[in-house]
């Protein structure tokens, strides 16, 4: 019968579905196990099929966004970011990065998973891969810059070590130092990896084997 099927959302209400995916996608990024969930398996710890979470979530990230309560949708802030070209990308990157992070309610419950004994080392693996699949790949192939992936990895562990080091590990003096002055250092680096006339050095074929 329909009203006994594991898919009827009657089985409990759309707040109970969509708590018990936040909390199941909490508990994964504080294990530093983003990238290893898939939105099938938060429809499982939900307690309902994938054809039910889908009407509270179009995908993982969507999920991921909502249990980080986040200031913004990273994927829709792509095209605005991308919209003034390439100048003052990196400017743009950097802003996006730590405003998203720094809001108050993201840093709180940041915080409140490293007290619940998440390390930092598991929330930063989480941010990187979370920002990488959401914003930087995206941001990188629109570009099109040579060596891509070499510089998605540069710019994610960047601009991911700033911001848990200034949000999480709360590491002085970047901690208290203005947005403004982290921008003004960091964005220049993250322009540099954006353009595609800058090219990366070659990798060294000497010193492997001594």
């Amino acid at each position: 019968m329909a009203g006994e099927s594991p898919e009827d959302p009657a089985r409990g209400s759309g707040e109970q579905v969509r708590d018990a995916a936040i909390a199941a996608a909490r508990n994964a990024f504080a294990a530093g196990s983003y990238a290893r969930t898939t939105f099938k398996g938060l429809a499982a710890a939900a307690g309902v099929a994938p054809t039910v979470l889908r009407k509270y979530y179009d995908n993982k990230d969507a999920v991921f966004a909502a249990a980080l309560r986040l200031p913004t949708d990273p994927v829709g802030a792509v095209p605005t970011l991308l919209a003034p070209g390439v100048e003052g990308l990196g400017e743009r990157l950097v802003r996006f990065t730590l405003d998203t992070l720094g809001d108050p309610q993201v840093r709180d419950d940041l915080m409140s998973m490293a007290r619940s004994g998440a390390s930092a080392a598991a929330l930063t693996k989480s941010l990187q891969d979370y920002l990488d699949t959401t914003v930087i790949d995206r941001v990188v192939t629109a570009v099109g810059v040579p060596d891509a992936r070499m510089r998605v990895a540069l710019i994610s562990s960047y601009l991911i070590g700033v911001a848990a080091g200034r949000y999480v590990m709360r590491i002085e003096p970047l901690a208290s130092a203005s947005e403004e002055y982290v921008v003004r250092l960091v964005a220049p680096t993250i322009q540099a990896l954006l353009d595609p006339r800058t090219s990366l050095p070659k990798p060294s074929s000497t010193g492997a084997t001594g």
